[in-house]
């Protein structure tokens, strides 16, 4: 039996939760997870995670901030004046709000709060600064192809 290692296409189910132990994230009842190791298309810490797993494999690791989404930025929470948004849009706390920059970058923002007369937007990742654990099963192991 080979053990899975980078270039390698995996296919894993996984059950993510939160330190508190709140369900964030799941393959259960959905297709499991397929992805190239090394190819930054997960992240770090749950790349990693999968390396040297072998199929049938299950595993639980925890996943720092760093290794996951990153830590969390207070310089990217911002207050706005609702003046300033155009009026058409249906603000709620909790939902998102996508803006397009000057030079064509769109940026990704999560509504924290509102007011009569204001907007809370945040740029975080909202699993930004938390710890995460990955219980992960090991479908299948595709080996990258000889060069």
């Amino acid at each position: 039996m080979f053990k899975a290692e980078k270039g390698d296409t995996v296919t894993v189910n996984y059950i993510g939760k939160l330190a508190d132990g709140t369900l964030f994230d799941s393959s259960e009842g959905k297709e499991p997870l397929k992805f190239i190791i090394g190819q930054q298309e997960v992240i770090a810490g749950f790349d990693r995670a999968v390396e040297g797993m072998v199929t049938g494999e299950k595993k639980t690791v925890t996943i720092s901030a760093d290794d996951g989404y990153g830590p969390y930025h207070e310089k990217l929470v911002e207050t706005v004046e609702r003046s300033l948004l155009p009026d058409d849009l249906d603000l709620v706390v909790g939902g998102q709000l996508e803006v397009t920059r000057e030079d064509g970058h769109v940026m990704h923002f999560f509504i924290n709060d509102l007011s009569d007369s204001s907007v809370t937007l945040d740029a975080n990742h909202p699993l930004a600064g938390k710890e995460l654990t990955f219980e992960i099963s090991m479908l299948n192991i595709q080996k990258r192809p000889a060069v």
